[in-house]
């Protein structure tokens, strides 16, 4: 018995719908008389065509202008919620009606259907301005009011680490930039650590995801740096990063956020309240991590200086200590005394002369003193045979009158004494006038 799910032969297939005509209308379609893509295709564009030229208003997010082409290309965004379309013109229509990003338009359009694409376009015929966009006026007025509280200002960016532990990557669900960055960043640092949070780029969910996102790997105590990549993309993709929200919590992290959102051109409110700016996620890898090679290379460089250094110092020392021991002060240490030490002896030489002439002098006057105390001691004169005589109580006698008749006299000799009466003595005589 063959299985209801078993795929039938091409030819089955062939006379099968050969047998059965497709369905006329949509709602006649079964689930064994489908329509073939092509004529969902060709219906929608004959439904499409039968539309009536009708006057539409929107936004204009995206408009660059191709010198010299016939037909031109801007993106229309609904005022109020994220619904864009593209919106072709002939040249004519474009050059009469000068537009920016940002323009509030009313314009003149006709439903287009592409069947190969399956793409819905507005051709214009007419395109009139009605003011500048209230959504990027919005967003203008953001930039000057966040500018005027100083969460623009480079004083309170703070700087970017030079090895992060752990880097922090906010991105899109699958997207480029998510590779752009982990291949970048491990190709500069094979070691480097990723912790990923992926969430909605771009709509209604982005702003509440890349905030919660944030807030996660901001209270993570390793992650050191902190990267918003989504690789640019349409102006209403990136309206998002200007939202007031986002950029607050921004500003309010503590961890370096780097944003890299959108190319060159582009520049959300978000570039200017990151601490960096990076023009692509490319370059985001680059500033977040440095090149290994590059650093062992300037270690390598910074070895081979300091080496190169430490020999010229040590080379200079070594000079300087062989020029000191060739000094003859050093080769010969006592040559520094021997100026003093020949000093001190002429100075001992003159003192010794000094000395013995002193000596000599002085030997030569205690001679002469010597023999004039001799001449004049009274030894010299008991020497002579005189003698001195004293009374008992010592007194030197020198008359007569001094003694009587039986006193003791002392008698002093040249060599001895003695003792002695007087047995008579006679009155001195007055001293006769010459």
């Amino acid at each position: 018995m063959t299985s209801p799910y078993a795929p039938s032969s091409p030819a089955a297939g062939t006379a099968h719908a050969a047998a059965r005509p497709p369905a006329a209308k949509a709602a006649d379609t079964t689930r064994d008389n489908p329509w073939p893509l092509r004529r969902l295709t060709e219906n929608i564009k004959v439904y499409v065509d039968r539309m009536s030229p009708l006057w539409v208003e929107g936004q204009v997010v995206e408009y660059k202008v191709r010198p010299g082409a016939k037909m031109h290309f801007l993106t229309l965004r609904d005022l109020e919620t994220d619904t864009s379309m593209t919106v072709t013109a002939w040249a004519g229509v474009m050059d009469s009606t000068p537009l920016t990003e940002g323009a509030r338009v009313v314009t003149r359009v006709k439903p287009v259907f592409w069947e190969r694409s399956g793409r819905l376009n507005l051709q214009a015929a007419e395109i009139h301005l009605q003011g500048v966009g209230d959504l990027l006026a919005q967003i203008e007025a953001l930039r000057a009011r966040l500018a005027a509280e100083g969460l623009f200002s480079d004083a309170r960016k703070k700087p970017l680490p030079f090895l992060p532990r752990t880097i922090g990557l906010i991105c899109g669900r699958g997207a480029k930039a998510k590779d752009d960055v982990v291949v970048n960043a491990s190709d500069r640092w094979p070691d480097a650590r990723f912790e990923i949070r992926e969430v909605a780029v771009q709509g209604d969910h982005c702003v509440p995801e890349v905030g919660r996102a944030l807030l996660e790997l901001d209270a993570m105590e390793d992650v050191d740096v902190i990267v918003i990549a989504r690789g640019g993309g349409a102006v209403e993709d990136l309206l998002p990063f200007s939202d007031e929200r986002l950029v607050r919590a921004v500003a309010d992290a503590r961890t370096p956020v780097v944003s890299a959102i959108g190319h060159e051109g582009d520049s959300p409110l978000l570039d200017l309240v990151a601490d960096y700016r990076a023009s692509t996620p490319t370059d985001a890898a680059r500033r977040i991590v440095p090149d290994r090679a590059r650093e062992r290379d300037g270690v390598a460089q910074a070895v081979s200086r300091m080496r190169g250094a430490l020999a010229g110092r040590l080379m200079t020392e070594r000079s300087h200590l062989s020029l000191l021991t060739s000094r003859p002060v050093l080769q010969g240490p006592g040559a520094i005394v021997d100026g003093h030490r020949a000093a001190l002896d002429q100075r001992v030489t003159a003192l010794r002369t000094a000395v013995e002439r002193r000596l000599a002098s002085e030997r030569q006057s205690l001679t002469r003193a010597r023999a004039t105390l001799t001449a004049l001691s009274p030894q010299a004169t008991l020497d002579r045979g005189y003698a001195l005589l004293k009374t008992p109580s010592g007194q030197l006698i020198t008359s007569s009158a001094q003694v009587k008749k039986g006193d003791l006299i002392e008698g002093i000799l040249a060599s001895g004494r003695m003792v002695a009466q007087v047995v008579g003595a006679t009155a001195p005589t007055a001293p006769t006038e010459s």
